[in-house]
Order: C-alpha cells, then sequence, then structure tokens
C-alpha cells in the first residue's frame, strides 16, 4: 500500500527542472559572474555612474512555466520573449532586455540575485546575463 502511496504523489507533483542545490549552486555562480562581468566592463570604459540595459537569459522545460516567467518579468517592465531552444527540442528558452541599470557591484548582485530567484519560483534556470558597453 505504501508503495501505490509513493506512486501517486510523484504522479500528482511533477519534478522540478530546477533542484534546491541546482538553485543554490547557480545563485552563487550568478553573483560571482555579475562581478567578474563587471570588471571587464570597466576595462571597457564603463563607471558606476553609467546605467546599461542587460540582456538576460533563462531556462526551463515546459512551455507553460516560461509563459509564467515571462509575465512576471514582463511585470517588471522587461521586454521579453519565449520559445524552443534551437539546440535541445527539450528546453524552452526565456529571453529579454532590462530597462538601464546601474553598473555598480551592489546593483548588479542584488539584480543577478533577485533572477535567481523569480528564475527558481516558476521553475526556471537563470541562465545569465550581458550587455554592450556602447
Amino acid at each position: 500500500m505504501l508503495i501505490l502511496f509513493i506512486f501517486f504523489q510523484e504522479k500528482q507533483s511533477p519534478r522540478r527542472f530546477v533542484t534546491e542545490a541546482e538553485f543554490r549552486e547557480n545563485l552563487s555562480a550568478q553573483v560571482a559572474l555579475s562581478k567578474k562581468t563587471l570588471a571587464t566592463l570597466r576595462q571597457f570604459g564603463v563607471t558606476a555612474d553609467r546605467a546599461l540595459k542587460l540582456e538576460f537569459f533563462f531556462c526551463t522545460d515546459t512551455e507553460f512555466k516560461a509563459m509564467q516567467l515571462t509575465h512576471a518579468l514582463s511585470q517588471r517592465g522587461y521586454a521579453v520573449s519565449y520559445g524552443p531552444s534551437a539546440s535541445d527540442s527539450n528546453v524552452v528558452v526565456v529571453s529579454g532586455w532590462t530597462d538601464p541599470i546601474p553598473m555598480t557591484e551592489d546593483v548588479l548582485v542584488q539584480w543577478a540575485e533577485a533572477m535567481c530567484r523569480v528564475g527558481y519560483q516558476f521553475d526556471c534556470l537563470f541562465d545569465g546575463w550581458g550587455t554592450s558597453p556602447d
């Protein structure tokens, strides 16, 4: 009887695309990458008084999760869309652009952490960001 209950429970709660351990590991990695990216931008003359638009990326395993995240990010005023991955038919990609964000370490780290958290909320993995210093 216990075996049937476990089977039933698994059928009712689908597996997550991003586990809590993966979320925590990615959160740490994205904070470190944001600091490194900012250091690189400094080499290209981007100072703390500049604000740049950031292009961001997420991935997940269902269109529904991508749609939910897209809606949440559009509520923040971001231009965002989603679609199938060009390289993996089992992955849906969410991408978009922010409004200009100040290029300070504190602001970028807080933003990257927030993106990781909102992604995890909708079972999507924040895959990073980029920008152009021009």
